[in-house]
């Protein structure tokens, strides 16, 4: 039977309501599901100092770091990109660089360059700011495509390659990337192969009357950025991670996330559909978005409640498609309206 998709929230409680059969059936000890929930609400409260007025908005970017993936923030200049990703990243104590994308960067720029030490007489590795548990590019389609691609590597594998040497990047590793709708000035299109390592992508829009008035009263006579101190830290985080790894998946949603996947395939309106590695990530985002809601399995309103921020963007659509102005987001939704959603004891191992 088709189903129609509930939005989910980030801390919603009703999941621990159906905890009993879960705790039994799941990986991870309802200690330790108690313990990230705890965590991730102290980091969603510090974000929400910065962002007024937006928990879904925060509930995406925490799924995103929870399920070890990046995040990509698009929208209009103004709306807050940036100041989200910056209140994240000065939430946890752990290594933080930020990257300003322009025209003119180049690809050493980010990843580091080899220059020769005259003393020592031998090649030394200079580390570039993608060296750090955080990385926030800042404008990312405002740099060519040539730059754009020094992300590649090290998104997909966590490593970088320079002059025939790997380096490895540190755990927690997260690419929090803002861009500007390519119909502005001075902006280059993300191509398909750098969107679809992005988790999800997310759009902040405007804040309504009563969240615009909230944070006039609260920011105009101070900087609340300068007001956030961490509330974890890098073991904290790992800790997490190992945690969201551990959450059930039983084997009737894998096969339904297949079958959201799959369906982005066929659909006329769609030149290129999701790649396997929305599968991976898109199983990786329910857990996270399971264990957020206090649970160690995953039910089918997680996978819903993830699938358009983690799939829309990777989906290309047809020029007829856009025309009638049919967006990614639009289609995904019908898609999940119309798979037919699993049944029965989906938290039990089978």
């Amino acid at each position: 039977m088709p189903n129609t998709p509930t939005s989910g929230t980030a801390f919603a409680g009703g999941g621990h309501a159906e905890a009993a059969d879960g705790e039994r059936a799941g990986g991870t000890e309802p200690a330790t599901i108690a313990a990230l929930h705890g965590t991730v609400r102290r980091i969603a409260a510090n974000v929400e100092q910065v962002l007024v007025g937006k928990p879904e908005v925060v509930r995406i970017a925490l799924v995103t770091l929870l399920a070890e993936g990046h995040l990509l923030v698009e929208d209009v200049p103004g709306v807050g990109k940036t100041s989200l990703a910056k209140a994240l990243a000065r939430s946890i104590d752990c290594t933080v660089n930020r990257i300003q994308f322009t025209p003119d960067l180049l690809p050493s720029d980010i990843t580091g360059v080899s220059l020769y030490n005259r003393q020592a007489e031998a090649f030394e590795f200079r580390a570039g700011p993608v060296f750090a548990n955080i990385v926030v590019g800042d404008e990312i389609n405002r740099a060519s495509p040539k730059t754009q691609s020094a992300l590649l590597e090290c998104m997909e594998e966590d490593q970088v390659t320079v002059d025939g040497e790997t380096y490895h990047l540190d755990a927690p590793f997260m690419v929090i990337a803002t861009q500007n709708p390519i119909e502005m000035e001075g902006t280059y299109a993300l191509p398909e192969a750098q969107r679809d390592r992005f988790t999800a992508r997310v759009s902040i829009g405007y804040p309504d009357q009563q969240a615009e008035l909230a944070m006039v009263d609260e920011h105009a006579g101070r900087e609340p950025m300068d007001q956030l101190r961490p509330v974890a830290d890098a073991d904290q985080v790992r800790s997490l991670l190992r945690a969201v790894r551990a959450v059930h998946v039983s084997t009737e949603l894998r096969r339904y996330v297949i079958d959201l996947v799959t369906a982005t395939r066929t659909l006329p309106e769609l030149r290129l559909g999701a790649s396997p590695r929305s599968t991976l990530q898109l199983v990786r985002a329910a857990r996270a978005q399971a264990a957020l809601s206090g649970r160690d399995y995953v039910i089918p309103d997680d996978v819903q409640a993830v699938a358009v921020p983690v799939l829309a963007h990777r989906l290309v659509l047809t020029s007829e498609a856009r025309a009638t102005r049919r967006s990614a987001s639009d289609l995904v939704g019908s898609l999940l309206r119309k798979v037919d959603v699993p049944r029965g004891d989906t938290g039990s191992r089978r």
